[in-house]
């Protein structure tokens, strides 16, 4: 059985360094067998994904913002457990998009994460999620999303 940690190096993907947070918060906060993962944003090495969804950036660029948004997610999580091997399950994602007026495609952007989660975890990738629009964004990012993992005890 591959292990989250085996899937990122077969997948070649090398997480980026943890972001220091824009606010008063931390990254992740770890309760019990859950972790809750602070909103983060999609930032690449072409810079930070910024404006409008279906103005300013058209639906590709935001599905791939949205992927961004998850290799952050899983930076911050690694960073908080020390192993990405510890997830059991994704629980929850809440997915919100810096909208134009008119732009209902959402759940579309928001798959940019969800595909992440399950090529890294498999089963355990699947998860209930959220996908909404919204009228502005902190930093005018393209993409935020917030994310709720169950881990082992160990």
């Amino acid at each position: 059985m591959t292990t989250p940690e085996q899937r990122l190096t077969e997948l070649g993907i090398t997480l980026p360094e943890v972001r220091s947070p824009a606010g008063a918060y931390v990254p992740a906060v770890r309760t019990g067998n859950l972790v809750f993962l602070s909103g983060a944003g999609p930032i690449g090495p072409e810079g930070i994904v910024r404006g409008k969804v279906g103005a300013d950036v058209d639906l590709d660029r935001a599905v791939h913002a949205a992927r961004l948004v998850g290799l952050q997610l899983l930076a911050a999580l690694r960073w908080e457990l020390g192993s990405l091997d510890a997830v059991t399950r994704v629980v929850k994602l809440l997915g919100m998009v810096n909208c134009a007026p008119g732009f209902n495609q959402t759940p579309a952007v928001i798959d940019g994460c969800s595909k992440l989660l399950l090529d890294v975890f498999g089963d355990a990738g699947k998860h209930a999620r959220s996908a909404v629009g919204q009228a502005e964004l902190p930093f005018d990012i393209a993409v935020e999303i917030e994310m709720v993992v169950e881990v082992s005890d160990g």
